[in-house]
C-alpha cells in the first residue's frame, strides 16, 4: 500500500473528545460524520470515564479508550496514554485543547486533524475561536475532507430511562459547581415548576446527586415535582428527554442532551458563558429559546414563564 493510499483509506482512526458533558454532546454530529465518511474503518474514541456508557452504546465507535488525564510526572500513566495513542493511521482531535494538542507527538505524529503544531490536517481558520462549537467542528472536518456534517440519527438513544405518563417537563437547576454564576436560584425554578404543575405538566427535576439539595428547595415550592436527581444514567436521561414536552435549565450538560434529543428547550445563560459560542442548538428552527442576562439574580420568573409558550 502506498503512502497516498494509506492516507485516503486509513485502517485505524482515533477520535479524541474528552468532555465536559455539553461539549461531548455538541460533538455528536462530528462523531456521526466521521463514521459516515469511514464506514468500514475501525474507529476508536479516546474520552473520559463519564462518557463510556453513552459512547459504547453509540453506532459510531468500535473501541473506547479511557484517558485518565495523567500528569506529566506520572510515568506509568503517561506510558499507558502513549500506548493508547499509538498505531493509528489518522486522528481527529475534536477536543483541540492545549492538552490534546500535545498528544500529537505522543501519538508519533500521525495524520492529524486539529490545531497541534505540525498537524497535517490543521484547522487553520483564524476565526475558529469566534465560532460556535458545532460550526467550528464542522469547519475543522471540512478542512480534513469531510464535506457534510448533518444532524445525526439518535433513535438508538431515545429508548432508555423511566417512563412517565402524561406531559412532563425537565427542570435542570444545576451547573458546574465551580461556576455558581451560571445558576438561577432554585427557589425561582420552584416557582416555574408550580406554574407547570398548574398547567397539568409534571415537573421532573434531573441532575447529579450533587443537585439533590436544589431539588429539595424546588419541591418545597412545588411538592408535585418528581425528583430524579442522581437516579438517571446519561442514556436514561437521553430517553427521558426525548419523551419530555419541555426542558428548562441553566447552561449545563443535560440541557445540551435535551436539545440533541429534539426536546423544546428554554436555556438560561448569564455573563459566565456566551450562547453565541456554546448554546445548545437543537435540530429544528425555534426548538431552543435562549434567555441571557448578565446576572442570574436579575432574571425574573415572569420572563422565564413567558418563554414557555
Amino acid at each position: 500500500m502506498t503512502a497516498v493510499q494509506r492516507a485516503s483509506a486509513p485502517a485505524r482512526i482515533l477520535v479524541i473528545k474528552l468532555g465536559a458533558l455539553g461539549d461531548f454532546i455538541q460533538a455528536f454530529p462530528a462523531f456521526a460524520a466521521i463514521r459516515a465518511h469511514h464506514p468500514d474503518t475501525a474507529i476508536t474514541l479516546l474520552s473520559t470515564r463519564p462518557f463510556l456508557e453513552i459512547a459504547a452504546a453509540s453506532p459510531w465507535f468500535d473501541t473506547i479508550e479511557i484517558d485518565a488525564r495523567p500528569k506529566l510526572f506520572d510515568r506509568r500513566g503517561m506510558n499507558r496514554l502513549r500506548v493508547a495513542l499509538r498505531g493509528f493511521d489518522q486522528v481527529y482531535d475534536l477536543q483541540t485543547s492545549n492538552r490534546s494538542s500535545w498528544y500529537y507527538p505522543l501519538a508519533g505524529r500521525p495524520p492529524w486533524s486539529g490545531i497541534a503544531r505540525g498537524a497535517s490536517l490543521p484547522h487553520a481558520n483564524p476565526f475558529r475561536n469566534e465560532m460556535h462549537t458545532r460550526t467550528r467542528q464542522r469547519d475543522q472536518l471540512r478542512m480534513a475532507g469531510l464535506p457534510d456534517v448533518p444532524s445525526p440519527d439518535l433513535n438508538w438513544l431515545a429508548v432508555g430511562g423511566p417512563m412517565i405518563e402524561g406531559d412532563y417537563a425537565l427542570i435542570v437547576p444545576g451547573a458546574a459547581p465551580h461556576r455558581p454564576g451560571k445558576r438561577w436560584a432554585a427557589q425561582s425554578f420552584g416557582c416555574v415548576a408550580s406554574v407547570l404543575a398548574d398547567r397539568g405538566v409534571q415537573p421532573v427535576i434531573v441532575g447529579s446527586t450533587d443537585d439533590a439539595p436544589l431539588a429539595h428547595v424546588i419541591r418545597e415550592a412545588c411538592p408535585e415535582a418528581l425528583d430524579l436527581t442522581g437516579k438517571t444514567s446519561l442514556p436514561d436521561l437521553a430517553g427521558l428527554s426525548a419523551r419530555a414536552t419541555l426542558a428548562i435549565g441553566n447552561d449545563t450538560g443535560p440541557m445540551h442532551l435535551a436539545a440533541a434529543m429534539e426536546t423544546r428547550c428554554v436555556a438560561l445563560f448569564s455573563s459566565e458563558s456566551d450562547p453565541a459560542l456554546t448554546a445548545p442548538l437543537g435540530v429544528r428552527p425555534g426548538q431552543v429559546t435562549v434567555i441571557r442576562v448578565n446576572d442570574m439574580a436579575t432574571l425574573s420568573v415572569d420572563r422565564v414563564v413567558s418563554a414557555l409558550g
